[in-house]
Protein backbone atom coordinates (compact mmCIF):
# COMPACT_ATOMS: atom_id res chain seq x y z
CA UNK A 1 0.00 0.00 0.00
CA UNK A 2 2.96 2.43 0.90
CA UNK A 3 4.63 1.68 -2.27
CA UNK A 4 1.84 2.32 -4.38
CA UNK A 5 1.37 5.88 -2.35
CA UNK A 6 4.71 6.55 -3.50
CA UNK A 7 4.21 5.29 -6.71
CA UNK A 8 0.88 7.36 -7.29
CA UNK A 9 2.67 10.64 -5.94
CA UNK A 10 5.98 10.48 -7.92
CA UNK A 11 3.30 10.11 -11.27
CA UNK A 12 1.17 12.59 -9.97
CA UNK A 13 4.31 15.34 -9.41
CA UNK A 14 5.54 14.30 -12.47
CA UNK A 15 2.35 14.04 -14.65
CA UNK A 16 1.19 17.48 -13.23
CA UNK A 17 3.06 19.96 -15.44
CA UNK A 18 3.04 17.79 -18.45
CA UNK A 19 -0.74 17.87 -18.34
CA UNK A 20 -0.79 21.41 -17.75
CA UNK A 21 1.72 22.15 -20.50
CA UNK A 22 -0.62 19.73 -22.75
CA UNK A 23 -3.23 21.90 -21.71
CA UNK A 24 -1.61 25.39 -22.27
CA UNK A 25 -0.55 23.47 -26.02
CA UNK A 26 -4.22 22.64 -26.73
CA UNK A 27 -4.93 26.08 -26.17
CA UNK A 28 -3.42 26.80 -29.37
CA UNK A 29 -6.45 25.17 -30.87
CA UNK A 30 -8.78 26.07 -28.57
CA UNK A 31 -7.72 30.28 -28.97
CA UNK A 32 -8.04 29.32 -33.11
CA UNK A 33 -11.00 27.58 -32.28
CA UNK A 34 -12.69 30.61 -30.29
CA UNK A 35 -11.61 33.15 -32.47
CA UNK A 36 -12.52 31.58 -35.70
CA UNK A 37 -16.05 30.90 -34.00
CA UNK A 38 -16.77 34.46 -34.39
CA UNK A 39 -16.73 34.20 -38.25
CA UNK A 40 -19.09 31.80 -38.52
CA UNK A 41 -19.91 28.25 -39.89
CA UNK A 42 -17.90 27.79 -43.00
CA UNK A 43 -14.52 29.21 -41.02
CA UNK A 44 -14.90 26.39 -38.76
CA UNK A 45 -15.54 24.11 -41.30
CA UNK A 46 -12.58 25.18 -43.16
CA UNK A 47 -10.25 24.59 -39.89
CA UNK A 48 -11.95 21.19 -38.97
CA UNK A 49 -10.94 20.19 -42.84
CA UNK A 50 -7.26 21.23 -42.16
CA UNK A 51 -6.52 19.56 -38.39
CA UNK A 52 -6.54 16.22 -38.99
CA UNK A 53 -3.75 16.71 -42.37
CA UNK A 54 -1.89 18.81 -40.08
CA UNK A 55 -1.95 15.55 -37.66
CA UNK A 56 -0.96 13.27 -39.85
CA UNK A 57 2.12 15.13 -41.51
CA UNK A 58 3.30 15.91 -37.76
CA UNK A 59 2.56 12.72 -36.58
CA UNK A 60 5.04 10.80 -39.17
CA UNK A 61 7.84 12.87 -37.18
CA UNK A 62 6.01 12.37 -33.61
CA UNK A 63 7.02 8.36 -34.17
CA UNK A 64 10.97 9.59 -34.45
CA UNK A 65 10.65 11.52 -31.45
CA UNK A 66 9.42 8.78 -29.11
CA UNK A 67 12.20 6.54 -30.16
CA UNK A 68 14.33 9.24 -29.13
CA UNK A 69 12.69 9.56 -25.57
CA UNK A 70 12.47 6.32 -25.27
CA UNK A 71 16.32 6.03 -25.46
CA UNK A 72 16.89 9.45 -23.64
CA UNK A 73 14.54 8.52 -20.43
CA UNK A 74 16.54 4.86 -20.57
CA UNK A 75 19.52 6.53 -20.47
CA UNK A 76 18.58 8.92 -17.53
CA UNK A 77 17.53 5.55 -15.85
CA UNK A 78 21.24 4.01 -16.41
CA UNK A 79 22.50 7.44 -15.20
CA UNK A 80 25.01 7.57 -18.74
CA UNK A 81 25.04 11.27 -19.09
CA UNK A 82 27.25 11.03 -22.23
CA UNK A 83 24.79 9.28 -24.23
CA UNK A 84 21.92 11.45 -22.45
CA UNK A 85 23.21 14.31 -24.36
CA UNK A 86 24.11 12.65 -27.41
CA UNK A 87 20.37 10.69 -27.91
CA UNK A 88 18.87 14.15 -27.31
CA UNK A 89 20.67 16.24 -29.65
CA UNK A 90 20.81 13.29 -32.58
CA UNK A 91 16.66 13.16 -32.08
CA UNK A 92 16.46 16.43 -32.33
CA UNK A 93 18.28 16.78 -35.78
CA UNK A 94 16.61 13.46 -36.85
CA UNK A 95 13.18 15.22 -36.49
CA UNK A 96 14.49 18.64 -37.62
CA UNK A 97 15.53 17.38 -40.94
CA UNK A 98 12.23 15.36 -41.27
CA UNK A 99 9.95 18.63 -40.25
CA UNK A 100 11.36 20.16 -43.05
CA UNK A 101 11.13 17.63 -45.56
CA UNK A 102 7.36 17.53 -44.41
CA UNK A 103 6.64 21.43 -44.69
CA UNK A 104 7.82 21.19 -48.00
CA UNK A 105 5.91 18.31 -49.78
CA UNK A 106 2.98 19.94 -47.42
CA UNK A 107 2.75 23.58 -48.84
CA UNK A 108 3.22 22.66 -52.51
CA UNK A 109 0.57 19.90 -52.58
CA UNK A 110 -1.97 21.79 -50.39
CA UNK A 111 -4.42 22.44 -52.81
CA UNK A 112 -4.44 18.64 -54.30
CA UNK A 113 -4.99 17.40 -50.74
CA UNK A 114 -7.79 19.54 -49.89
CA UNK A 115 -9.56 17.66 -53.29
CA UNK A 116 -8.44 14.50 -52.52
CA UNK A 117 -10.55 14.59 -48.90
CA UNK A 118 -13.57 16.41 -50.82
CA UNK A 119 -13.27 19.54 -48.84
CA UNK A 120 -15.95 22.11 -49.72
CA UNK A 121 -15.97 24.18 -52.55
CA UNK A 122 -17.34 27.24 -50.32
CA UNK A 123 -14.13 26.73 -47.47
CA UNK A 124 -11.97 25.57 -49.88
CA UNK A 125 -9.67 29.26 -49.97
CA UNK A 126 -9.73 29.40 -46.16
CA UNK A 127 -9.03 25.96 -45.89
CA UNK A 128 -6.18 26.01 -48.52
CA UNK A 129 -4.99 29.44 -46.91
CA UNK A 130 -4.75 28.16 -43.36
CA UNK A 131 -3.31 24.48 -44.00
CA UNK A 132 -0.03 26.23 -45.95
CA UNK A 133 0.55 29.09 -43.29
CA UNK A 134 0.57 25.63 -40.65
CA UNK A 135 2.63 23.42 -42.96
CA UNK A 136 5.37 26.56 -42.82
CA UNK A 137 5.10 26.32 -39.11
CA UNK A 138 6.31 22.26 -38.70
CA UNK A 139 9.27 22.96 -38.07
CA UNK A 140 8.98 24.96 -34.65
CA UNK A 141 5.82 22.95 -33.53
CA UNK A 142 8.65 20.08 -33.98
CA UNK A 143 11.22 21.67 -32.17
CA UNK A 144 9.26 22.49 -29.22
CA UNK A 145 7.80 18.93 -28.64
CA UNK A 146 11.58 17.82 -28.64
CA UNK A 147 12.05 20.28 -26.01
CA UNK A 148 9.19 18.76 -23.80
CA UNK A 149 10.06 15.22 -24.71
CA UNK A 150 13.80 15.65 -23.48
CA UNK A 151 12.30 17.77 -20.28
CA UNK A 152 10.02 14.55 -19.54
CA UNK A 153 12.55 11.92 -19.86
CA UNK A 154 15.40 13.85 -17.62
CA UNK A 155 12.57 14.60 -14.99
CA UNK A 156 12.07 18.39 -15.77
CA UNK A 157 8.25 18.57 -17.20
CA UNK A 158 7.81 21.90 -15.22
CA UNK A 159 10.21 23.70 -17.91
CA UNK A 160 8.44 23.67 -20.59
CA UNK A 161 5.03 24.97 -18.80
CA UNK A 162 6.54 28.09 -18.28
CA UNK A 163 7.30 28.48 -22.05
CA UNK A 164 3.75 27.72 -23.23
CA UNK A 165 1.81 29.81 -20.77
CA UNK A 166 3.72 33.32 -22.08
CA UNK A 167 3.04 31.95 -25.60
CA UNK A 168 -0.67 31.22 -25.31
CA UNK A 169 -1.35 33.96 -23.61
CA UNK A 170 0.60 36.13 -26.81
CA UNK A 171 -1.60 34.06 -28.93
CA UNK A 172 -4.86 34.31 -27.96
CA UNK A 173 -4.36 38.63 -28.16
CA UNK A 174 -2.36 38.30 -31.78
CA UNK A 175 -5.54 36.00 -33.28
CA UNK A 176 -8.13 38.52 -33.63
CA UNK A 177 -5.37 41.44 -34.27
CA UNK A 178 -4.44 39.64 -37.56
CA UNK A 179 -7.81 37.66 -37.94
CA UNK A 180 -9.49 40.98 -37.60
CA UNK A 181 -7.16 43.68 -38.78
CA UNK A 182 -6.17 46.56 -36.83
CA UNK A 183 -4.05 49.86 -37.91
CA UNK A 184 -1.96 49.08 -40.50
CA UNK A 185 -2.44 45.32 -39.85
CA UNK A 186 -4.97 44.19 -42.40
CA UNK A 187 -8.05 41.97 -41.61
CA UNK A 188 -6.71 38.50 -42.79
CA UNK A 189 -9.41 36.18 -41.48
CA UNK A 190 -8.79 32.26 -41.40
CA UNK A 191 -5.10 32.58 -42.62
CA UNK A 192 -4.34 35.69 -39.99
CA UNK A 193 -5.43 33.05 -37.09
CA UNK A 194 -2.94 30.62 -38.77
CA UNK A 195 -0.06 33.44 -38.98
CA UNK A 196 -0.40 34.17 -34.73
CA UNK A 197 -0.17 30.73 -34.03
CA UNK A 198 2.74 29.95 -36.19
CA UNK A 199 4.68 33.09 -35.13
CA UNK A 200 4.04 32.22 -31.66
CA UNK A 201 5.13 28.46 -32.04
CA UNK A 202 8.45 29.70 -33.24
CA UNK A 203 8.79 32.12 -30.31
CA UNK A 204 8.68 28.86 -27.97
CA UNK A 205 10.76 26.93 -29.85
CA UNK A 206 13.65 29.41 -29.90
CA UNK A 207 13.11 29.34 -26.11
CA UNK A 208 13.36 25.90 -25.86
CA UNK A 209 16.57 25.08 -28.10
CA UNK A 210 18.18 28.04 -25.66
CA UNK A 211 17.34 26.12 -22.10
CA UNK A 212 18.89 23.31 -23.83
CA UNK A 213 21.70 25.01 -24.87
CA UNK A 214 22.27 26.89 -21.74
CA UNK A 215 22.78 23.78 -19.48
CA UNK A 216 21.01 24.93 -16.11
CA UNK A 217 17.84 22.05 -16.57
CA UNK A 218 19.23 18.95 -16.16
CA UNK A 219 21.25 18.31 -19.57
CA UNK A 220 23.50 20.67 -21.48
CA UNK A 221 23.64 20.45 -25.59
CA UNK A 222 26.58 21.47 -27.32
CA UNK A 223 27.30 21.80 -31.38
CA UNK A 224 29.34 18.61 -30.78
CA UNK A 225 26.68 16.26 -29.74
CA UNK A 226 24.64 17.38 -33.15
CA UNK A 227 27.53 15.96 -35.41
CA UNK A 228 25.74 12.85 -37.67
CA UNK A 229 26.11 9.98 -35.20
CA UNK A 230 24.72 7.09 -38.29
CA UNK A 231 24.71 4.34 -35.95
CA UNK A 232 22.84 5.94 -33.14
CA UNK A 233 20.12 7.66 -36.19
CA UNK A 234 19.83 4.12 -37.73
CA UNK A 235 18.64 2.40 -34.37
CA UNK A 236 16.54 5.47 -33.36
CA UNK A 237 15.07 5.68 -36.47
CA UNK A 238 13.75 1.76 -37.08
CA UNK A 239 12.93 1.83 -33.51
CA UNK A 240 10.60 5.07 -33.67
CA UNK A 241 9.49 3.89 -37.79
CA UNK A 242 6.79 1.59 -35.97
CA UNK A 243 5.59 4.53 -33.48
CA UNK A 244 5.73 6.91 -36.99
CA UNK A 245 3.77 4.48 -38.65
CA UNK A 246 1.38 3.95 -35.77
CA UNK A 247 0.92 7.76 -35.01
CA UNK A 248 0.37 8.39 -38.77
CA UNK A 249 -2.54 5.56 -39.65
CA UNK A 250 -3.91 7.04 -36.43
CA UNK A 251 -3.86 10.17 -38.05
CA UNK A 252 -4.85 9.22 -41.61
CA UNK A 253 -7.84 7.57 -40.21
CA UNK A 254 -9.12 10.85 -39.10
CA UNK A 255 -8.58 12.25 -42.28
CA UNK A 256 -10.41 9.09 -43.68
CA UNK A 257 -13.49 10.06 -40.91
CA UNK A 258 -12.87 13.64 -41.94
CA UNK A 259 -13.45 13.04 -45.56
CA UNK A 260 -16.78 10.63 -44.57
CA UNK A 261 -18.24 13.51 -42.55
CA UNK A 262 -17.88 16.30 -45.48
CA UNK A 263 -19.95 14.14 -47.54
CA UNK A 264 -22.72 14.65 -45.37
CA UNK A 265 -22.52 18.68 -45.69
CA UNK A 266 -20.96 21.75 -44.07
CA UNK A 267 -22.94 21.51 -41.14
CA UNK A 268 -21.93 17.98 -40.28
CA UNK A 269 -17.52 19.29 -40.77
CA UNK A 270 -18.78 21.68 -38.43
CA UNK A 271 -20.35 20.00 -35.46
CA UNK A 272 -17.53 17.43 -35.87
CA UNK A 273 -14.88 20.18 -35.67
CA UNK A 274 -16.43 21.38 -32.38
CA UNK A 275 -17.21 18.46 -31.13
CA UNK A 276 -13.67 17.38 -31.67
CA UNK A 277 -12.07 20.56 -29.52
CA UNK A 278 -13.29 18.35 -26.38
CA UNK A 279 -12.26 15.26 -27.44
CA UNK A 280 -8.65 16.66 -28.19
CA UNK A 281 -9.02 18.65 -24.40
CA UNK A 282 -8.97 15.10 -23.23
CA UNK A 283 -7.06 13.54 -25.31
CA UNK A 284 -4.39 16.12 -24.35
CA UNK A 285 -4.86 15.10 -20.96
CA UNK A 286 -4.27 11.65 -21.43
CA UNK A 287 -0.95 12.21 -23.63
CA UNK A 288 0.00 14.02 -19.97
CA UNK A 289 -0.58 11.33 -17.95
CA UNK A 290 1.15 9.09 -20.81
CA UNK A 291 4.02 11.11 -21.15
CA UNK A 292 4.39 10.63 -17.23
CA UNK A 293 4.07 7.22 -17.51
CA UNK A 294 6.33 6.72 -20.27
CA UNK A 295 9.23 8.72 -18.72
CA UNK A 296 8.60 6.75 -15.19
CA UNK A 297 8.41 3.36 -16.55
CA UNK A 298 11.34 3.94 -19.51
CA UNK A 299 13.72 5.59 -16.42
CA UNK A 300 12.95 1.87 -14.25
CA UNK A 301 13.77 -0.24 -17.07
CA UNK A 302 16.84 1.86 -17.71
CA UNK A 303 17.63 1.12 -14.21
CA UNK A 304 17.02 -2.63 -14.37
CA UNK A 305 13.41 -2.63 -12.21
CA UNK A 306 11.06 -4.30 -14.56
CA UNK A 307 8.47 -4.86 -11.41
CA UNK A 308 8.67 -1.17 -10.53
CA UNK A 309 7.85 -0.67 -14.19
CA UNK A 310 5.29 -2.58 -14.74
CA UNK A 311 3.75 -1.12 -10.96
CA UNK A 312 3.65 2.53 -11.87
CA UNK A 313 2.25 1.41 -15.82
CA UNK A 314 -1.17 -0.53 -13.95
CA UNK A 315 -1.26 2.41 -11.66
CA UNK A 316 -1.44 4.90 -14.74
CA UNK A 317 -4.58 2.73 -16.18
CA UNK A 318 -6.50 2.86 -13.56
CA UNK A 319 -5.95 6.44 -12.93
CA UNK A 320 -7.03 6.98 -16.39
CA UNK A 321 -9.84 5.21 -16.83
CA UNK A 322 -11.52 6.60 -13.61
CA UNK A 323 -10.39 9.96 -14.32
CA UNK A 324 -11.72 10.03 -17.81
CA UNK A 325 -14.67 8.40 -17.56
CA UNK A 326 -15.27 11.43 -14.85
CA UNK A 327 -14.55 13.87 -17.31
CA UNK A 328 -16.64 12.16 -19.96
CA UNK A 329 -19.69 11.99 -17.35
CA UNK A 330 -19.26 15.90 -17.12
CA UNK A 331 -19.19 16.55 -21.27
CA UNK A 332 -21.88 14.35 -21.81
CA UNK A 333 -24.05 16.26 -19.39
CA UNK A 334 -22.76 19.88 -20.30
CA UNK A 335 -22.77 19.20 -24.00
CA UNK A 336 -24.37 22.45 -25.13
CA UNK A 337 -22.84 24.97 -23.14
CA UNK A 338 -19.24 23.48 -24.26
CA UNK A 339 -20.31 23.33 -28.00
CA UNK A 340 -21.65 27.33 -27.81
CA UNK A 341 -18.84 28.02 -26.44
CA UNK A 342 -17.30 27.50 -29.71
CA UNK A 343 -20.11 28.77 -31.83
CA UNK A 344 -22.58 31.29 -29.29
CA UNK A 345 -24.40 32.40 -32.25
CA UNK A 346 -25.13 29.00 -34.93
CA UNK A 347 -27.94 27.09 -32.95
CA UNK A 348 -27.42 24.63 -35.75
CA UNK A 349 -24.11 23.69 -35.06
CA UNK A 350 -24.83 23.68 -31.64
CA UNK A 351 -27.34 21.12 -31.77
CA UNK A 352 -25.60 18.69 -34.12
CA UNK A 353 -22.07 19.57 -32.29
CA UNK A 354 -24.05 18.57 -29.08
CA UNK A 355 -25.41 14.89 -30.59
CA UNK A 356 -22.09 13.88 -31.99
CA UNK A 357 -20.49 14.85 -28.48
CA UNK A 358 -23.05 12.92 -26.39
CA UNK A 359 -21.53 9.61 -28.49
CA UNK A 360 -18.47 10.09 -27.92
CA UNK A 361 -18.10 11.43 -24.49
CA UNK A 362 -18.90 7.98 -22.75
CA UNK A 363 -16.17 5.61 -24.22
CA UNK A 364 -13.11 9.19 -22.75
CA UNK A 365 -12.17 5.97 -20.21
CA UNK A 366 -11.68 3.84 -22.64
CA UNK A 367 -9.93 5.87 -25.02
CA UNK A 368 -7.43 7.01 -21.99
CA UNK A 369 -6.81 3.29 -21.49
CA UNK A 370 -5.62 2.41 -24.69
CA UNK A 371 -3.28 5.85 -24.62
CA UNK A 372 -1.68 4.78 -21.55
CA UNK A 373 -0.82 1.17 -22.96
CA UNK A 374 0.45 2.38 -26.13
CA UNK A 375 2.72 4.50 -24.14
CA UNK A 376 3.95 1.92 -21.96
CA UNK A 377 4.59 -0.14 -24.91
CA UNK A 378 6.85 2.46 -26.48
CA UNK A 379 8.77 3.48 -23.09
CA UNK A 380 9.73 -0.33 -23.20
CA UNK A 381 10.44 -0.66 -26.45
CA UNK A 382 7.70 -2.62 -27.77
CA UNK A 383 7.04 -0.23 -30.84
CA UNK A 384 5.78 -2.56 -33.02
CA UNK A 385 3.30 -4.34 -30.53
CA UNK A 386 1.85 -0.63 -30.45
CA UNK A 387 1.70 0.17 -33.88
CA UNK A 388 -0.21 -3.51 -34.68
CA UNK A 389 -2.69 -2.58 -32.53
CA UNK A 390 -3.33 0.88 -33.44
CA UNK A 391 -3.62 -0.63 -36.98
CA UNK A 392 -5.99 -3.02 -35.90
CA UNK A 393 -8.25 -0.46 -34.30
CA UNK A 394 -8.01 2.21 -36.76
CA UNK A 395 -7.71 0.48 -40.23
CA UNK A 396 -9.37 -3.32 -39.31
CA UNK A 397 -12.31 -1.71 -37.14
CA UNK A 398 -13.44 1.81 -37.00
CA UNK A 399 -13.03 2.39 -40.92
CA UNK A 400 -14.59 -0.30 -42.17
CA UNK A 401 -16.87 0.21 -39.39
CA UNK A 402 -17.65 3.78 -39.83
CA UNK A 403 -17.83 3.49 -43.33
CA UNK A 404 -20.87 0.46 -43.17
CA UNK A 405 -22.74 2.52 -40.29
CA UNK A 406 -22.43 5.38 -42.62
CA UNK A 407 -24.30 3.93 -45.64
CA UNK A 408 -27.43 3.33 -43.94
CA UNK A 409 -29.93 6.04 -44.92
CA UNK A 410 -32.23 5.35 -41.70
CA UNK A 411 -29.08 6.39 -39.35
CA UNK A 412 -27.71 9.15 -41.27
CA UNK A 413 -24.82 11.33 -39.94
CA UNK A 414 -25.53 9.08 -36.14
CA UNK A 415 -24.30 5.80 -38.33
CA UNK A 416 -20.65 7.62 -38.50
CA UNK A 417 -21.03 8.81 -34.95
CA UNK A 418 -22.03 5.08 -33.19
CA UNK A 419 -19.06 3.92 -35.22
CA UNK A 420 -16.67 5.77 -32.11
CA UNK A 421 -18.30 3.96 -29.21
CA UNK A 422 -18.31 0.23 -31.04
CA UNK A 423 -14.47 0.54 -31.83
CA UNK A 424 -13.59 1.40 -28.80
CA UNK A 425 -15.23 -0.92 -26.53
CA UNK A 426 -13.67 -3.75 -28.45
CA UNK A 427 -10.36 -1.90 -29.04
CA UNK A 428 -10.28 -1.36 -24.93
CA UNK A 429 -10.62 -5.13 -24.13
CA UNK A 430 -7.68 -6.33 -26.87
CA UNK A 431 -5.14 -3.60 -25.69
CA UNK A 432 -5.85 -4.26 -21.74
CA UNK A 433 -5.34 -8.55 -22.50
CA UNK A 434 -2.56 -7.56 -24.56
CA UNK A 435 -1.31 -5.08 -21.55
CA UNK A 436 -1.46 -7.49 -18.79
CA UNK A 437 -0.19 -10.64 -20.81
CA UNK A 438 2.25 -9.81 -22.67
CA UNK A 439 5.24 -9.38 -20.68
CA UNK A 440 6.77 -6.05 -22.30
CA UNK A 441 7.98 -5.13 -18.88
CA UNK A 442 11.18 -7.96 -19.68
CA UNK A 443 12.68 -5.58 -22.86
CA UNK A 444 15.21 -3.15 -22.31
CA UNK A 445 16.90 -0.68 -25.13
CA UNK A 446 20.10 -0.24 -22.91
CA UNK A 447 22.62 -2.63 -22.73
CA UNK A 448 24.34 -4.90 -19.77
CA UNK A 449 27.62 -3.35 -21.28
CA UNK A 450 26.50 0.16 -21.84
CA UNK A 451 25.43 0.09 -18.08
CA UNK A 452 28.57 -1.98 -16.65
CA UNK A 453 30.71 1.10 -19.07
CA UNK A 454 28.65 3.80 -16.72
CA UNK A 455 29.11 2.38 -13.81
CA UNK A 456 33.06 1.82 -14.41
CA UNK A 457 33.27 5.67 -15.39
CA UNK A 458 31.54 6.51 -12.41
CA UNK A 459 33.80 4.98 -9.94
CA UNK A 460 36.92 5.94 -11.84
CA UNK A 461 35.77 9.56 -11.30
CA UNK A 462 34.71 8.92 -7.52
CA UNK A 463 38.99 7.12 -7.07
CA UNK A 464 40.42 10.32 -8.91
CA UNK A 465 37.99 12.96 -7.44
CA UNK A 466 36.89 14.11 -10.55
CA UNK A 467 33.80 15.69 -10.89
CA UNK A 468 30.79 14.71 -13.72
CA UNK A 469 30.87 16.77 -16.88
CA UNK A 470 28.34 19.38 -17.06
Amino acid sequence: MTNTKNNLKILLKMAAPIILAQLFQIAYQFTDAFWVGRLGEKAVASIAMSMPILFFMTSLGIGLAIAGSTLTAQYFGAKNEEMLSRSAAQTMLMVVIVSLLFSLIGFFSTSAILQLIKTPAEIMTDASAYLRISFFGLIFNFCFFIFQSIMRSIGRPQVPVYVVIGTVILNFLLDPLFMLGFGPIPAMGVAGVALATVGTQSIAALIGLSLLFGGKHGIHLHFRDFRPDYKFIKRAFFLGLPASIEQSARSLSLTIITALVAGFGTLAVAAYGVGSNILQLMLMISFGLAGANAALVGQRLGASEPAKAKQMAFLSAKIAVILFSFIGLISFIFAPALISFFVPNDTAVIIAGTRYLRFISPIFGLIGLQIIVGSTLQASGNTKRAMTLTLISQWIVQIPLTYLLSRFDQLGIDGLWIAFPITNILMALIYFINFKKSGWENKKLISKEDQLKEKTRQEAEIETAIPLES
